[in-house]
C-alpha cells in the first residue's frame, strides 16, 4: 500500500524491525503527522528537505540507521518539536545554525554521525531541553558560553569529539 495515501495518519511508529530501503518520500507529505518513530532499522537514504514541511511534528525519532547526507536547514521550521532523535546514522557536514529554531525541545540527539565543524552557538536559545547529545562525531572548536543558558539541560553528551579551549565558566 501506499503511505501516503493515510491522510489521516498523527503517529506512524515502526521502530525496531528490519525495514530497508529509503524512507518513501510520500512520508514528507503526511503533514498531520504528530509522531514518527523509525528507529532502529536499517533504511539508508538522505534527509529530505521536504521535512521542513512536517510542522505538526512533536516528536520524529529516526535513529540506528544508515542514513546519509546533511541535516537540512529547514528542520528548523520544525518549532513544535519536543524530540528530535537522529542518532546513530552516518549523516555529515554541519550542525545548521536553524537547529536553534527549534524553542521547544527537550531532547536533542545527533550523536554517533559525522557531523563536522563547529557546535552552532544558537543551540543556547533550547532553553528548555533536558538532554543534549552530541558524542561521536568530528566536532571542533570549544563549547559555546551559549550553553550557559540551558538551564534545564540534566544531561549533556559531548564526548569522543575534537572540542578544545576552555570549559565555559558561564
Amino acid at each position: 500500500t501506499e503511505i501516503g495515501n493515510l491522510t489521516n495518519l498523527s503517529y506512524l511508529s515502526l521502530h525496531t524491525n528490519n525495514l530497508s530501503g529509503a524512507i518513501p518520500s510520500e512520508l514528507w507529505t503526511l503533514t498531520g503527522l504528530n509522531n514518527i518513530d523509525l528507529t532502529d532499522n536499517n533504511l539508508t537514504g538522505t534527509i529530505p528537505t521536504s521535512i521542513g514541511n512536517m510542522t505538526n511534528l512533536n516528536t520524529l525519532r529516526i535513529g540506528t540507521n544508515g542514513l546519509t547526507g546533511t541535516l537540512p536547514i529547514e528542520i528548523g521550521n520544525l518549532t513544535g518539536l519536543t524530540v528530535l532523535k537522529f542518532g546513530n546514522n552516518s549523516l555529515s557536514g554541519t550542525i545548521p545554525t536553524q537547529i536553534g529554531n527549534l524553542t521547544a525541545l527537550t531532547t536533542l540527539d545527533l550523536s554517533m554521525n559525522g557531523f563536522t565543524g563547529s557546535i552552532p552557538s544558537e543551540i543556547g536559545n533550547l532553553t528548555g531541553l533536558t538532554t543534549l547529545s552530541l558524542f561521536s562525531n568530528g566536532l571542533t572548536g570549544s563549547i559555546p558560553t551559549s550553553f550557559g543558558a540551558l538551564t534545564s539541560l540534566v544531561d549533556l553528551y559531548l564526548h569522543q569529539n575534537s572540542l578544545s579551549g576552555d570549559i565555559p565558566s558561564g
